[in-house]
């Protein structure tokens, strides 16, 4: 079989990589253990959250699924940080897992250029191609290949994964499937170096046997505000969720089996999210702690299974039982499911470029928990980035290389390869220093002309777009010309205590109902925060003729006289792509940077003489 793009994994970050190869051409074979195991949802059955919901606008703002996905199987909204500025609010979503993995599959089997092989990949092949080696294609384990010019490696934690039930250890990548040992070895046999990291997941318990009346709950936004640009609203029945705590009897149930828990017996040596650590962690790391939230997530309409959201852990079974069971409205609760830890390998990222094409073997691209990250958003963005750039170098193209200041998929990716993460890599809205810029409405105005340069953005999605920035720059038009009071209604709007539906309050001929309310939105926001947009854009302006001093893959740091030994041997490791990139490289100092900028100019003066 030949395919001009292999992807490997079913998950997130394979759908997207997948969908975007495919989009921008390329013949494309998506290989998965299991058809039914595509947009599994491993862990919590939600889309999005802070920080994680501006990159689901990104993926859907650059013609990705995941947002087009949750609004079909969503099943709860809320638009998370409400209370504060409009740069850190988040939209978040409940999903119904079995819909979100059925809509998925129904995408991608009907994706042109797109073909679904099941199987497990065993080797990655290569050939030796003047001056190095590259990719080739793959061999399955029951001797299938498929050859190809470009392979994503998106294996999520199935790479030699091993789960923890307290001391019982099981190889899989997830609960009942088996993991990827050979693929492990292969990558070693390649010359990659592995590591080692952690994630887990709670118990799932039944929600026939949860008793709601002492319980908050915890209803969403009416109305549901959707995720995709695409989706003009949300049509099908929202569930509520419910919140409970721990308490001092749970935490001396776990304190007194610590001896038991493979966290602190040694039995599990790598390293979990620090965001989102075990119960087990919380209760040791903050002692003066009594209670510890836990949301109790429906997984479904016509599912029994409700995730204890707070309460991960790899506590022997009898332990997990007892610490449920202690839990106000839990005490007669049946886990359906009991929580675990799992080991994987992952490929540290200072041998990935920034276009996530590993260093050493050209055509290989790696994407989602392989280089570091947690959560089904990070990995889907990559995912995105990974297909992308893999169908655009085999059309001969530059890679798609999105800056801090485009995007959070841009903050991500910047990070981990200049910072290969110690942990699983979560995104914040912290993380990014243009955090007003890079709110989730606006995303579309950001990356849509972008996505649709590099074909991943289809003629509907952009005439939706150019309807709602025509709407847009009306909009502020209109706000500049209409006077008020000797005021133009732009600055009305800037007062706090005005918005564009009681502008019509002080001026009854006024009408916004002709607009998009998310063109509305959009503009109110930017009209609003003007003074801070300006300012915030000097910053970039000043930090981006950095970027402009673009480093080859080539230069020879020996060369550069004055320069650190460690600073040379950093940069060397990292291969940076520009100054910018260079400074952010943990242990390069400003001086180390001057000291390059002389030696960059310097050659830059000689090749215009030359």
């Amino acid at each position: 079989m030949n395919a001009d793009v292999v992807v490997i994994g079913g998950g997130h970050a394979g759908i997207e990589a997948a969908w975007a190869a495919s989009r921008i051409g390329a013949q494309t074979a998506l290989i998965t253990i299991s058809v039914e195991a595509i947009g599994r949802m491993s862990c919590n059955p939600a889309i999005g959250g802070i920080g994680k919901g501006q990159i689901v606008r990104e993926i859907d703002a650059m013609g990705g699924l995941m947002a087009l996905l949750t609004d079909q199987a969503g099943i709860q909204y809320r638009l998370l940080n409400r209370s504060k500025g409009p740069a850190v609010w988040s939209p978040r979503a409940q999903a119904d897992r079995k819909l979100y993995s059925r809509f998925a599959i129904d995408r991608l089997q009907h994706a042109p250029n797109l073909q679904i092989v099941e199987g497990m990949v065993a080797q990655i092949l290569t050939r030796h191609e003047a001056p190095a080696r590259r990719v080739s294609g793959v061999r399955l384990e029951d001797g299938r290949t498929i050859h190809a010019s470009a392979v994503i490696l998106a294996a999520g934690t199935f790479l030699r994964g091993l789960l923890h039930f307290g001391p019982d250890q099981r190889p899989g990548g997830r609960i009942d499937e088996p993991p990827s040992d050979n693929l492990s070895r292969n990558l070693e046999a390649l010359g990659f170096r592995l590591g080692r990291l952690k994630t887990g997941t709670p118990p799932r318990i039944d929600r026939d046997t949860i008793r709601y009346e002492p319980l908050a709950r915890q209803d969403g936004d009416q109305p549901p505000l959707p995720f995709s640009f695409l989706t003009n609203r949300i049509d099908q029945p929202q569930v509520p969720c419910w919140i409970t705590w721990t308490n001092p009897a749970t935490h001396a149930a776990i304190r007194a089996n610590l001896h038991r828990a493979p966290l602190y017996t040694g039995q599990i040596a790598s390293r979990g999210p620090r965001y989102c650590p075990s119960i087990e962690d919380k209760v040791v790391r903050f002692p003066d702690k009594d209670r510890h939230q836990i949301f109790l997530e429906p997984e479904g309409y016509d599912s029994n299974r409700i995730y204890c959201n707070g309460l991960p852990t790899s506590l022997p079974i009898d332990v997990q039982e007892a610490m449920i069971c202690s839990i106000e409205g839990l005490q007669h609760a049946k886990i359906l499911q009991f929580g675990y830890a799992v080991e994987y390998d992952w490929v540290p990222t200072d041998q990935t470029s920034a276009w996530l094409e590993a260093r050493a073997l050209p055509g290989l691209f790696f994407a989602g928990q392989i280089n570091g990250t947690s959560g089904y958003e990070e990995a889907a963005a990559q995912g995105l980035i990974a297909g992308t750039n893999a169908a655009l170098k085999l059309a001969g193209r530059d890679p798609l290389i999105l800056g801090r200041d485009q995007a959070y998929i841009g903050v991500m990716i910047d990070d981990l390869v200049t910072r290969p993460p110690a942990e699983p890599y979560r995104m914040f809205t912290s993380r990014a220093e243009y955090r007003l810029h890079l709110r989730s409405d606006n995303a579309d105005t950001r990356l849509t002309p972008i996505a649709r340069q590099t074909g991943t953005v289809d003629d509907a999605r952009w005439a939706a777009f150019q309807r709602k920035q025509t709407q847009i720059a009306e909009l502020t038009h209109l706000l500049d010309a209409t006077r008020h009071q000797g005021r133009s209604l732009t600055e009305w709007l800037r007062r706090p205590e005005m918005t564009l539906a009681n502008l019509s309050a002080l001026l009854p001929s006024w009408d916004t109902a002709r607009f998009d309310p998310a063109a509305g939105e959009q503009v109110e926001i930017a009209t609003k925060y003007a003074g801070y947009l300006v300012r915030e854009q000097r910053q970039i302006d000043k930090l981006a003729e950095l970027e402009h001093w673009k480093i080859a893959p080539s230069f020879d740091y020996a060369a550069v006289p004055h320069l650190r030994f460690e600073a040379r041997e950093k940069l060397l490791a990292h291969q940076p792509i520009s100054l910018g990139q260079a400074l952010r490289i943990s242990g390069i100092t400003p001086a180390d940077l001057t000291v390059l900028m002389v030696h960059l100019d310097a050659q830059r003066r000689q090749t215009r003489i030359a």
